[in-house]
């Protein structure tokens, strides 16, 4: 987080800065506040995003009804110190109107949006490992060893291959989503992680950028 600073240009706009929140996790933009100094003070002293209400004319920690809060991971100052880039992670939805953003479910979002929920599924995974409940079709491979992981690995690989030379494009996407599934199983199976596997591919990729 960042602390108080007089560097912040809080005589623009009256004492108060737009608060952009981001979720921390997906990327997606969650809502716009506004923070004047006692609101970023309480939001830096108590981690849940804390506005100024300006129609309340109060202190205003977004969830204090519904208990959907907003725990905060970062806060960045934009180039000129006029705007907070808020980095959280939602307890439910967002909206007032029961929405995930104040932009509805369907809001407008970028591609790297819907790739973040590998990293959700990837966590999901990983809870399924140390919880083991009853009834989970993670749990229940896992439990079969990592060998029986690595074989449903390759056999899903093969399914896809043969689907993309013989099967609809519902097919094939379908096939892919079942070895991305079973891959990030096997990952966390050895102990590893999808931003690991990114880091290969970025190494891989500079090194290929310079020669």
């Amino acid at each position: 987080m960042i602390s108080i600073s007089d560097e912040l240009a809080w005589d623009k706009a009256g004492g108060l800065l737009p608060a952009i929140v981001q979720d921390a996790h997906s990327g997606a933009v969650l809502m716009l506040g506004y923070m004047n100094r006692e609101a970023l003070a309480e939001t830096t002293r108590c981690g849940k995003v804390t506005f100024w209400s300006r129609s309340k004319q109060r202190l205003w920690t977004k969830g204090e009804t519904s208990g959907h809060f907003l725990d905060v991971r970062s806060i960045a100052a934009d180039c000129d110190g006029d705007a907070l880039l808020v980095l959280a992670t939602a307890r439910g939805p967002v909206c007032h109107l029961n929405t995930a953003t104040c932009w509805g479910e369907r809001a407008p979002h970028a591609a790297a949006e819907g790739l973040a929920f590998l990293a959700q599924l990837e966590n999901l995974i990983g809870e399924r490992l140390r919880e083991r409940p009853e009834g989970s079709y993670t749990a229940r491979l896992a439990a079969a060893g990592t060998l029986r992981i690595a074989q449903k690995v390759g056999e899903e690989g093969l399914e896809l291959a043969l689907a993309a030379v013989a099967e609809s494009e519902e097919k094939v996407l379908g096939e892919a989503a079942d070895l991305f599934y079973h891959a990030l199983l096997l990952l966390r199976a050895r102990g590893l992680s999808l931003a690991e596997v990114v880091g290969v591919l970025q190494t891989r990729h500079a090194a290929g950028a310079k020669s």
